[in-house]
Parts: C-alpha cells; structure tokens; sequence
C-alpha cells in the first residue's frame, strides 16, 4: 500500500519532506492512511483521492470537537485540492485490539467511552451539521434492500418497507428535531484510541467526517452494538443504564430502533464493500449483525419492522445465508 503520486510534494510543502511513509491503515471508504516518520517525530498521512471523498468535513468537524477541548486529531498541514491531510499520530492504542489484548480493561474503557460520548453531546452544539432527518434514514435503510436484499435474491417492495419504519422512528425523528447532538455515526471500538490524557481527552476520536445532528442515542448503540466486536448484553445494559439512568424506558425505546436502523443499513453496506467495492473481511461480520438486530427486534417499538422481516426475509436468508 503506497500513497498517491503527489504525496512527496505535499510532504515538503508542510515541512516533513525528508520523512519515511509506512503503511498504517485503510477503512470502509477510499481513504488509506500512512504514518509519516522522521526521527524524532511522527505523524499520519491521510490520502482521500478527491474523486472520492472530500476532506473538508473532516476538517470542519476536527476543528469543532478540537475547539471544544476532545481529543480529534491535530490538523497539522492540508491539501483540499489533491486530497493530503497531515494530522496528528495518536499511537497504536487502539480500542478494539487493546481490549482484545487485555479483556479485563473492558469495563472500564467503555465506561470511559460511554462518559466521554455524553460529555461531548452536552459540550459541544451541532452547529453546521445537516440533521440526521428522516430522509437520511430511509436512504440508509435502502441499502438493504438495494445490496443485502438484492445479493439474498429477496424483492423487496419498497412502500412497504419504509411504511414499516415510518410507523417506528417518529418519537426518535421528534426528539432529534427538537434536541440534536453532535452524532459522529461511526462511534465504536476500531475508531477510538486509547491516549494517556486526562478526561475528555483520554480517548482520541478517529473517522467523523460524516457526522450528523442526530439523536443522543445512535453513537451510543453504535459503541455497544459493535459490528467488529462481540459486546456482551450484560456489558451493554451497565452502560446503557450508566448512559441514560436504570430504568430509562423512553430512551431505551429509541436506542433499539436506532439500533435496527443501523444494523439494517450495515447489512447493506458491508454486501455492498463486497460486491461492488471487492473488499475482503465484511461479510464475515455479518451474523453478528444479525445477533444484534435479532435482540432489536424484541422490543416490542420494533413490531412493524421486525414484522415486515419476518413476512419477508426467510431465516435462511439471515445469518445462515451469511456463513
């Protein structure tokens, strides 16, 4: 994995021209990452061919969580025009391999991660980010039925589906209405570091350039119900109770169907990365998904939605299908 051609140039305009460039991470989208080495100092390269991703909102939204004294990375040279970013090296701590690393930590950390998300909704307003509205939920619904559904051989007729979520998310379209939070949508354990840093910004917030104002309870399910990693229900209840008060019907009752929204729309997404990008490792994750849409579905606010997958979605098709 090599950067772009043009990467050197960028390199020496920002001061870091004679530096090694070593592979470090790619993720869902089309941006890879390298980290950027000279003796004493490092940092990471963000190459987002322009084509492809635009830079500006994460640029926008670093600078919101930065000015509010959380922990995004450093903006430390860019180039919006060919898509280079030079940003700050939070290290390799990353929350997932730690934790796999050291499963006793577990509690703790997510303690820490729930604390820090809930201090950042009160800390920080939303300001310039589009609304996590109801048209943004139904497109993202639609990637089931336009990938998922559609590799699954499964026809989906379209009113009905969306008629089924239509008669579930309007408590949660309300309150987002009346009372957004700074929603960073991809807020779980492969996208927060571990950092040796006091409150706030003891975890490091990577990959929020598509936030959103949404509502308070979509990061939260998106930490606890991890596509990547197994969180246990116990786990998930103490911090789900720690997040919004034990007991707490009303919040829960949103925190499941932002779940199965989301879980519906990373079915699609990662048949999607498969089948039309050809990437590797997605579909493998998806019987977990299905585990944690299946406990969605027990809530009883879910009745129209988890009845229109019943009517439509054999179990074969379902995790099974998957394998």
């Amino acid at each position: 994995m090599t950067p772009r051609d043009g990467h050197r140039a960028f390199l020496q305009t920002v001061g870091w021209g004679s530096a090694d460039v070593l592979p470090l991470a790619g993720d869902a989208s089309f941006r890879r990452y390298f980290r950027v080495v000279e003796p004493a100092r490092c940092a990471v390269l963000m190459d987002a061919p322009p084509e492809h991703e635009d830079v500006r909102p994460f640029l926008s939204v670093a600078r919101l969580l930065l000015d509010a004294g959380f922990s995004a990375p450093r903006i430390l040279g860019e180039d919006q025009h060919h898509g280079f970013l030079l940003i700050e090296d939070f290290g390799d701590r990353l929350m997932g391999p730690v934790l796999k690393a050291e499963p006793a930590l577990e509690a703790d950390v997510y303690a820490q991660a729930v604390d820090i998300l809930s201090a950042l909704h009160a800390a920080v307003p939303p300001k310039g980010l589009a609304p996590y509205d109801r048209a943004a939920l139904v497109r993202e619904v639609m990637v089931f039925a336009d990938w998922y559904a559609k590799a699954a051989g499964i026809a989906v007729d379209e009113e009905g589906y969306i008629a089924a979520w239509d008669a579930v998310w309007q408590d949660v379209l309300a309150e987002t209405a009346a009372c957004p939070v700074v929603t960073l949508r991809d807020y779980h354990a492969e996208n927060l570091m571990l950092l040796d840093r006091p409150g706030v910004q003891a975890l490091g917030l990577l990959d929020f350039q598509d936030a959103l104002a949404g509502h308070p309870a979509y990061d939260l399910v998106s930490l606890l119900q991890d596509a990547r990693r197994d969180v246990p229900p116990s786990l998930e209840q103490a911090m789900l109770d720690r997040f919004a008060g034990a007991g707490n019907a009303a919040f829960r009752a949103r925190y499941e169907v932002l779940g199965a929204q989301r879980n519906v729309k990373i079915l699609g997404v990662f048949v999607r990365l498969r089948d039309r990008d050809g990437r590797k490792g997605y579909v493998e994750r998806l019987p977990r998904v299905w585990d944690y849409l299946e406990r969605n579905f027990t809530h009883p606010g879910l009745a129209p939605v988890k009845a229109w997958f019943d009517a439509n979605v054999p179990m074969d098709l379902r995790k099974a299908w998957c394998r």
